[in-house]
């Protein structure tokens, strides 16, 4: 039985993803951090997987991540090979296996600028069984040490980005979705939770008040800030989840996006990248006013066209039957058996 609320937060999360890439609005960082959130989701089901299946939950997740992968792989090694002119080694081998961040051209960066995240979550994957002996062991330290060792790293002058710097980012986010699986989170009072989640958040946001970045108050470009006020988001959000919405089927527009959630992460960057590219050779302007709005309305048409032409690839990743609309066939509602009547005497 799927759980509801996560369903919604992720729908909301990759919702928001696109509209900040297409956009660039700082302040969605910070209204709804959405990437802490993608990783501690991710956390809590690889909880759920490695309680019900063990060791093998690694290789079912990696499936259901590789094999969408490869499809845009293909895509943009055949793209930047003849459009770019990609140069070949050992190194290309990355997009089909993107343990670290595989080779682009200039403009290829643009299309594809999104695969830290696969392959950030790839690594935690790897490491879950550790990490959740860990957590279930020491669960404060095995909080606070990533955020410490980010703090060195940022300060030493080594934390503007890479394996290492993300692993240590979004590692405080998956610890904390191994809590919310063991509903560690659900017991914490709220008396105490939030008033210390105020804190922390307030924290974050002064960091990012003080010193922001290249794009102004984006938490992007503010990893320590983003780390703060990232997790004060996620201890109340995950604090907070209506037992109303634990369990059952969600909405059909909720549970389409989760489906083809990948496919949307996956795709959505090209798409971006693509529909500004035709902007230019017609001269249109696709930024400011109701212009913005029909960048993002272009974006979410492709996209969709993308989901339902290359979205059954994630069904065959999960080993299900592979659906064009993501959706599942309902089955029909039990009708009442109608009682015979008796027979008058």
């Amino acid at each position: 039985m799927r759980n509801r609320y996560v369903d919604l937060l992720r729908a909301v999360a990759i919702i928001r993803v696109v509209t900040y890439h297409t956009l660039g609005f700082a302040w969605l960082t910070v209204v709804f951090p959405a990437m802490g959130l993608m990783f501690a989701l991710g956390g809590s089901l690889m909880a759920a997987s490695l309680d019900r299946s063990g060791p093998k939950a690694i290789g079912r997740r990696m499936r259901r991540i590789i094999v969408p992968f490869w499809v845009l792989g293909v895509f943009a090694v055949t793209l930047m090979s003849f459009w770019g002119g990609m140069e070949h080694s050992w190194r290309t081998l990355l997009w089909f296996l993107p343990l670290d961040d595989p080779p682009t051209t200039e403009n290829g960066g643009l299309w594809f600028s999104q695969i830290w995240y696969v392959r950030s979550y790839l690594w935690f994957i790897i490491a879950s069984p550790v990490l959740l002996w860990v957590f279930r062991r020491w669960p404060i330290p095995s909080v606070l040490v990533p955020f410490t060792v980010l703090v060195v790293l940022w300060e030493t002058g080594h934390g503007s980005g890479g394996v290492v710097r993300d692993f240590f980012m979004y590692a405080p986010a998956w610890m904390l979705g191994f809590a919310h699986h063991d509903g560690t989170l659900q017991r914490i009072s709220k008396k105490i939770l939030w008033p210390a989640c105020l804190v922390m958040g307030g924290i974050g946001l002064g960091l990012l008040l003080h010193s922001p970045g290249p794009r102004g108050y984006d938490l992007n470009d503010a990893p320590i800030a983003d780390t703060l006020w990232s997790t004060a988001f996620l201890l109340v959000m995950l604090n907070a989840a209506p037992a109303a919405l634990s369990l059952g089927a969600a909405t059909p527009a909720v549970e389409a996006i989760n489906r083809r959630a990948l496919t949307i992460y996956l795709w959505h960057e090209a798409v971006i990248t693509f529909v500004r590219m035709v902007g230019v050779w017609l001269g249109i302007t696709l930024v400011g006013g109701y212009h913005s709005a029909v960048q993002l309305t272009l974006v979410g048409v492709l996209t969709a066209a993308i989901v339902l032409s290359l979205g059954w690839v994630e069904d065959l990743a999960a080993k299900r039957r592979p659906q064009l609309w993501p959706l599942p066939k309902r089955s029909p509602a039990p009708r009442a058996v109608e009682q015979p009547q008796p027979v008058p005497a």
